[in-house]
């Protein structure tokens, strides 16, 4: 019997203040190394999983801090011999005021938020081979069938992408069968105004896939950022994905454990949570990311790496508000 097929999806904050920064961060040794990044790498090589898509982490044009993390990975004991990442739209400028605020050129007024281009993009990080993929990150919103954007500026509707970051179609094969990763990272459905644009937004770059689902086996995977029953997303579109996939519902005692403050308010079931922040104020903890595998296809298992206590407990605290989500397939 083959082993299971781990896919997972993370947002492991490795994200910076300006361009380079996360490769000194990475290659930094000794006393000077990062904990932060120390963090990601235990938590990662905890669950060691066959596809990983990172949702948070800084792209540069060379390809040089995903290959110098993935050689602490390596250095680790887990090696991804396969990787993928592209320019996302975060921090991609544009010479219009998106953000209406009277001036150009800032974080606000790039193709999806950031100071920089491939501020906070994705990767994908895979033992088996991947290609050809898919990248729809060009996609104007305007053009979403039933897009609920809001009224901008006609020069804004015109130019604006969809994607906050990125939309792939990556195919992987393993053991000689095609599967499609359908990657995301939607924008946080806050930190706009009365007009909800990025609510808005958030709930379209979700929609788009209904439009774009493949006729083979596939895993949307990645930071929805929506949760089904708590915050302040637009959740119809994430129920009409719901029709397409099975949701194996991953689970942690850690999550579960979370009380106190805002989440004791909730109406969502806590150990389903991917997202700790602050118990004093809204959100309060969230599901907000998932890996959701097509009707039809066999899971065996799924989980989010999110311990109660213990020293996987401080890793998966130190180096992100997000907690690591898997999901383990019957593959072929």
């Amino acid at each position: 019997q083959a082993d299971p097929l781990r896919i997972a999806t993370y947002g492991p904050d490795l994200s910076r203040d300006g361009p380079g920064l996360l490769l000194r961060d990475l290659t930094r040794t000794g006393k000077k190394a990062d904990p932060q990044i120390a963090a990601v790498v235990q938590v990662i090589v905890e669950t060691r999983p066959d596809i990983l898509l990172l949702t948070d982490i800084d792209w540069d044009y060379d390809g040089l801090a995903l290959t110098a993390f993935a050689d602490l990975l390596a250095k680790a004991g887990l090696d991804y011999p396969h990787r993928f990442a592209a320019r996302p739209n975060a921090g991609m400028a544009t010479d219009l005021d998106i953000d209406g605020d009277g001036r150009t050129r800032g974080a606000a007024d790039a193709q999806g938020f950031g100071e920089f281009t491939g501020q906070g993009g994705m990767a994908i990080l895979s033992r088996h081979p991947i290609g050809p993929v898919v990248d729809h990150s060009g996609f104007l919103w305007r053009d979403l069938p039933g897009q609920i954007m809001p009224k901008l500026p006609p020069e804004v509707t015109a130019a604006l992408r969809l994607s906050s970051s990125a939309h792939w179609d990556a195919t992987i094969t393993i053991a000689g069968k095609p599967l499609h990763l359908l990657a995301m990272a939607a924008t946080p459905p806050v930190f706009d105004g009365p007009e909800d644009m990025n609510g808005r937004r958030n709930h379209d770059e979700l929609a788009f896939w209904l439009h774009h689902l493949p006729d083979a086996p596939f895993v949307l995977a990645g930071m929805l950022n929506v949760d089904p029953a708590d915050g302040d997303g637009r959740a119809d579109a994430l129920a009409r994905i719901m029709a397409h996939v099975t949701d194996p519902e991953p689970r942690s005692k850690g999550g579960a454990a979370a009380k106190g403050g805002v989440n004791d308010g909730q109406k969502g079931d806590p150990a389903l949570d991917t997202g700790n922040w602050p118990d004093d104020k809204p959100p309060g903890n969230l599901r907000a990311d998932y890996v959701l595998p097509k009707k039809g296809l066999k899971v065996l298992d799924a989980g989010v790496l999110w311990p109660e206590a213990g020293p996987v407990a401080e890793a998966a605290r130190t180096a992100s508000a997000h907690r690591l989500v898997w999901v383990d397939l019957d593959w072929p």
